[in-house]
């Protein structure tokens, strides 16, 4: 399978840059692999597609605030570091990526605040962009970690053309997120409200949960044509033995068992076993999905709509069937779904 076998033209018009005014109200276009046809809904039509005792599972990672902007020392020159995870806690050195990265070298210091109050010392270089921070803050660890949310901002994929919106805090995160760690969104997450998911409840759906801290390597762009010399980046994953048991009574029962998110996918993929079992699983993980694959779990999926040749996009054409999802990508163009983050929903089921 190559990379330019995923490759389609997108209309710019059609990446979201706002979300849907409320949650559930995205469009849903419902993928029916069985009988190879496709419904136009909005997504708080799910609901209809589910009974008692089938099983969502979600992704409840929490994205923090993980863009910042500081000032080099002596030039003053405005410098993005974009935090990409915490090293060590003690010490609180952090993995980030810089921009402009040319003026950033070892022994250069940052400051994030005119009182000098938080200051950062480049302490290594990882990759072109990369660099290794020691955040010098005189408070305590928890102090520390306030500062940083105080200071930073959300952060929306670099596609945006806009500046960051206040609502940006709250629609750019699941309702259900729980443990940071995330510097991107499970997006396809973020069109159940409150409300869905109370009806949800009330239909006796059960709900289990996985933890996969999403990375921006989510984002970066395959740059070889044999998709099997691609390499992803790892990403921090959790499952608990509470969850396992939940996925696996539901696999053995035959309910409709639905992974919210190419995420959520990976995560249970990566745990499952050859009699297709769910275990306990904290670890990182660097799998990508392409077709062909036999999934284990999952025997249905959300997700949002991708964008040309993305990781993503191969994962869900494995789960639905490549030229499937192709045709359905040229229905969703003519009918003017959103793309990416903030973008219209897909059930495949």
């Amino acid at each position: 399978m190559k990379t330019s076998h995923f490759n389609f033209d997108l209309p710019e018009e059609l990446l979201a840059e706002h979300p849907s005014e409320h949650r559930d109200e995205a469009k849903l276009m419902v993928l029916n692999r069985a009988t190879q046809t496709i419904e136009h809904k909005l997504f708080k039509d799910v609901v209809d597609y589910f009974d008692e005792h089938d099983l969502f599972i979600f992704n409840n990672t929490k994205v923090f605030p993980a863009r910042l902007y500081g000032n080099k020392e002596k030039t003053g020159a405005k410098i993005e570091v974009f935090l990409l995870r915490e090293l060590d806690k003690e010490t609180r050195v952090w993995d980030v990526l810089v921009d402009p990265a040319r003026k950033i070298r070892i022994g250069n210091k940052l400051f994030f605040t005119e009182d000098e109050g938080l200051v950062a010392e480049v302490i290594d270089n990882t990759t072109s962009r990369g660099r290794t921070l020691r955040f010098l803050y005189d408070g305590s660890y928890e102090e520390f970690r306030a500062k940083l949310k105080e200071l930073g901002e959300t952060p929306l994929p670099k596609y945006f053309k806009r500046e960051v919106e206040p609502e940006d805090a709250e629609r750019y995160q699941t309702i259900y997120a729980k443990h940071e760690g995330a510097v991107a969104a499970p997006t396809a997450g973020l069109h159940f409200s409150k409300h869905l998911m109370k009806r949800l409840e009330i239909k006796g759906i059960d709900f289990a949960e996985i933890t996969l801290h999403v990375g921006l390597g989510t984002f970066n762009p395959i740059e070889v044509e044999d998709l099997s010399k691609h390499k992803m980046e790892s990403e921090e994953a959790i499952i608990t033995q509470e969850n396992a048991d939940i996925i696996n009574k539901a696999v053995a029962e035959g309910r409709r068992v639905c992974a919210v998110g190419t995420t959520t996918m990976r995560t249970i993929e990566t745990s499952v076993s050859s009699n297709k079992k769910i275990g306990p699983y904290h670890g990182w993980t660097n799998k990508f999905i392409f077709p062909p694959h036999d999934f284990g779990v999952a025997n249905c999926m959300i997700t949002n709509f991708h964008t040309p040749k993305s990781t993503l996009m191969m994962m869900v054409a494995a789960f639905a069937g490549k030229d499937f999802l192709m045709h359905a990508y040229e229905e969703a163009i003519k009918h003017k779904y959103k793309f990416y983050s903030y973008g219209d929903a897909m059930l495949i089921i």
